[in-house]
C-alpha cells in the first residue's frame, strides 16, 4: 500500500524551527492545500483554526478547516472533496476516541484512504497519532508497571496496520501501557512516539525526527506471556520481547521489523 504517514508524539515545536511542522509541508509537496481536521478536539473550532493561522504563518496559502462535529459532516460530498483535493491533512489532538466514532466507516474515511493510496501526506499528533494504527490506545494508566488494567483497545482509522501507537510516551512514563497491547496482541508493531518527535512512514520505511525517541516493541517473537491468567492489578510476566530505541535521524523497516542501518 502507497502511505505518506507523519506520526507525531504531541506537542511539537510551533514557535521556534518547527522542524516536524515543516516536515509535514516539505512531505505535502510544492504549494500545497492542507486539511486541517479538529474532530478530536472539544474546542474543535478553536483548535482548528489555531493550526489555520499557524500552517499560513509557516507559509501555506491554501489552508481549510474541516468542519466534522458530527457523523452527517462526515458522510457529506463537501468534506470528502476537500479531502480529495487536499496534498495534506493534518489531525490535531484531543480525543481519539471521539474522532473514530465521528470518522470511522463515512465518506471522510474512504476519502482518506483514496488520498493516501494517490500520496497525499497524512499527519496526526497527539490523539491524531494514536487513531492512526488499526488498534488504537484510548485509555490507560500512566506511570505503571504493566498489568492487566494498564490499557484499553478500540479499533483506529487503519492507516498503519498491525501496529498500536501511544504518544507523549516518555514524559508520561507509557511504557507500561504499551507493554500491555502488546502482550495481548502479541502481532501488533507497539511504537511509542515521545513530545516533539515524529515517525514519518512512507510505504513500510520509517525515519525518526524531532527531539526525543520512538519506542518500538516487537512481540511477535514472545516466548511465554501470562496475560489472560492475570487479575486486573497483577503484574504481566512476558519473556523474549524486542525492544528498539531510536532517536531522530534513524530509520526503520515496518514490514521486517527491524532497524534500517546504513554501515560501512
Amino acid at each position: 500500500m502507497q502511505r505518506k504517514l507523519l506520526i507525531i508524539g504531541g506537542a511539537e515545536d510551533k514557535d521556534g524551527g518547527c522542524s516536524i511542522l515543516n516536515g509535514f509541508l516539505d512531505l505535502a509537496g510544492t504549494d500545497p492545500r492542507i486539511a486541517v481536521v479538529s474532530a478530536a478536539s472539544q474546542d474543535s473550532e478553536e483548535v482548528g483554526f489555531n493550526y489555520y493561522d499557524l500552517f499560513r504563518d509557516l507559509g501555506v496559502g491554501n489552508v481549510e478547516v474541516l468542519e466534522l462535529t458530527c457523523r452527517k459532516h462526515a458522510q457529506s460530498a463537501r468534506s470528502a472533496e476537500l479531502i480529495a483535493s487536499s496534498q495534506g491533512i493534518f489531525f490535531t489532538g484531543g480525543d481519539q476516541l471521539r474522532l473514530t466514532s465521528l470518522l470511522c466507516g463515512t465518506t471522510v474515511h474512504e476519502a482518506l484512504f483514496d488520498a493516501m493510496g494517490r500520496g497525499a501526506v497524512i499527519a496526526g499528533t497527539s490523539a491524531g497519532a494514536s487513531a492512526m494504527s488499526s488498534t488504537m490506545i484510548v485509555g490507560g494508566l500512566d506511570e505503571v508497571e504493566p498489568q492487566r488494567g494498564a490499557v484499553s483497545l478500540a479499533a483506529g482509522l487503519g492507516f498503519l496496520s498491525e501496529a498500536v501507537i501511544d504518544q507523549h510516551f516518555a514524559q508520561r512514563g507509557r511504557i507500561g501501557r504499551l507493554l500491555m497491547a502488546v502482550a495481548q496482541s502479541p502481532h501488533l508493531l507497539g511504537i511509542g512516539i515521545d513530545e516533539n518527535t515524529a515517525l514519518c512512514v512512507e510505504n513500510d520505511a520509517a525515519r525518526i525526527l524531532g527531539s526525543g525517541a520512538v519506542t518500538i516493541l516487537d512481540g511477535r517473537g514472545l516466548d511465554y506471556v501470562n496475560v489472560s491468567e492475570l487479575a486486573p492489578s497483577e503484574p504481566l510476566a512476558l519473556t523474549d520481547i524486542r525492544l528498539h530505541i531510536l532517536p531522530q535521524g534513524y530509520k526503520f523497516d515496518l514490514a521486517a521489523r527491524r532497524p534500517i542501518f546504513n554501515c560501512r
